[in-house]
């Protein structure tokens, strides 16, 4: 059942954009656990506001990983967010385990995001030309993680 659903892409058009979506998809749920294991861990007096802004990140990771994969999906590409998946191919970078000072934790969201914007903004330019209905999901997914890492940066006022 290798071909259960077929692409209406040309075979070279679709190696690119299913590798893409694929990084993604692995950053986005990387990126979603990431968020969640500081927001169980965050402390300091900025505790409830860096606390709540976690859990958008991880609202927009998990809603933009279900579209990522639902996209591959479409196109016949068969998603793929098992753990051992996600923890050899991510890009987001590691997290430190344990409590993290709300100043460490505000940077560390910083460098996760930005690690998944500078991936995001690579696989947008090269899905353009191949699907642009892919690019617009990344142009969409980029601009909302860019929100995030701004709203992070203004966050951690250089304590």
């Amino acid at each position: 059942m290798s071909n259960a659903v077929r692409s209406t892409l040309p075979g070279e058009s679709l190696k690119i954009v299913g590798a893409s979506l694929q990084g993604a998809l692995v950053d986005l749920v990387d990126l979603s656990l990431i968020a969640k294991q500081i927001h169980w861990n965050v402390v300091g007096p900025r505790f409830r506001s860096v606390h709540l802004q976690l859990d958008e990140v991880v609202d927009t990771a998990r809603n933009y990983s279900d579209t990522v994969a639902e996209r591959a999906a479409t196109l016949g590409v068969p998603p793929d967010g098992r753990s051992a998946t996600v923890a050899a191919h991510s890009s987001a970078g590691i997290v430190k385990e344990g409590w993290q000072q709300d100043t460490d934790a505000v940077q560390a969201m910083v460098d996760a995001l930005a690690a998944v914007i500078t991936k995001a903004r690579e696989r947008m330019v090269a899905v353009g030309e191949a699907d642009p209905v892919t690019e617009d999901i990344f142009i969409q997914l980029t601009g909302e993680l860019e929100k995030h890492q701004w709203m992070f940066q203004a966050e951690h006022r250089g304590d």
